[in-house]
């Protein structure tokens, strides 16, 4: 077996003692760097909160749109599942939209009231969470850094 070129060089190179301790950077340099550091992992942390707050806002916009759903399509009351997203939704109305006294409200006990009035105040209720998700998430998210211009 023959050596090649590369090895024989490093063989004449003088190793390093594992005792020495590398060059020291300044210490303004050292801080710059751990700022740096900093920097990125608050953004990132930033980030990420700021995705878990749309999830929650779609998340709720979703139940909202299950629970008219179910209303407006008769789904069988009995049926958990149904009875959870509607339990669930109602919470979720804040009471400001809520399918008895709502932003909208049409009278009587026929189906196409109740209808409405789902349709028409969760579907409030659901862009409503919406808006608000999308401007936390947009005031919690770091902005991108701005990119240098030339002057040219």
């Amino acid at each position: 077996m023959t050596r090649g070129a590369d090895e024989g060089s490093v063989e004449d190179e003088p190793a390093e003692d594992a005792g020495e301790a590398p060059p020291q950077a300044s210490p303004a340099a050292g801080r710059a760097q751990r700022r740096g550091s900093t920097v990125r992992t608050v953004n990132r942390v930033r980030t990420v909160l700021a995705q878990v707050v749309w999830i929650v806002c779609v998340v709720a916009a979703l139940i909202l749109a299950i629970g008219a759903l179910c209303i407006a399509l008769k789904a069988n009351p009995d049926n958990s599942l149904v009875t959870w997203f509607v339990k669930t939704a109602d919470k979720l109305d804040l009471g400001v939209f809520s399918r008895q006294s709502g932003v909208f409200h049409w009278t009587g006990h026929s189906h196409a009231a109740q209808t409405k009035n789902a349709l028409v105040n969760w579907g409030i209720a659901a862009v409503v969470w919406l808006v608000v998700g999308r401007i936390l998430e947009r005031i919690i998210r770091p902005s991108k850094p701005v990119a240098a211009t030339s002057g040219r």
